[in-house]
């Protein structure tokens, strides 16, 4: 014998009311964002490697990997969801760890800090031809460097 439990039917005006509530999304908490992408130069050719961040205040910051043509899509929360809207301070991190000593920098030290970068971001609404001209005039050196640290600089003492 099946024992079969009825199910509530719902009146068709909630579940149009539900259906259109999570088609649009509404109630994840998130702010809303707007697809932003670009490309990052330095001295006119493109940063093959690194990744843009964009640092909303208040909010999560949104980043994207640079490609070998130095371009980016910004993703906040999911793939690619782009970015918040406002005027936003930017860094790009130009730089990866070859051991636990040594990191290869492929533009200057500057731009992958917030208070000395000089970058900015305005998002009014969804863009694809965001521009970051970076250079090497003025920071001592002229392409990508290695820069070696002491092993364990900056690490507590073991005991």
């Amino acid at each position: 014998m099946e024992f079969v439990v009825p199910l509530p039917r719902l009146s068709f005006p909630i579940a149009l009311c539900a259906g259109l509530l999570l088609a649009a999304g509404c109630g994840d908490g998130r702010p809303k964002r707007v697809p932003v992408s670009g490309r990052v130069t330095i001295d006119g050719k493109p940063l093959e490697y690194g990744f843009v961040q964009v640092m909303p205040k208040g909010n999560r910051p949104a980043s994207g990997q640079l490609d070998s043509q130095g371009r980016f899509s910004l993703t906040t929360f999911d793939d690619r969801d782009g970015c918040v809207l406002g005027k936003h301070p930017v860094v790009v991190i130009p730089n990866k760890s070859l051991n636990a000593t040594t990191m290869k920098w492929f533009a200057p030290k500057k731009y992958g800090d917030q208070s000395t970068s000089g970058l900015q971001l305005e998002v009014t609404g969804s863009r694809d031809d965001v521009e970051f001209k970076l250079t090497w005039e003025g920071s001592g050196h002229a392409k990508p460097f290695i820069e070696k640290s002491a092993a364990g600089e900056g690490d507590e003492p073991r005991r």
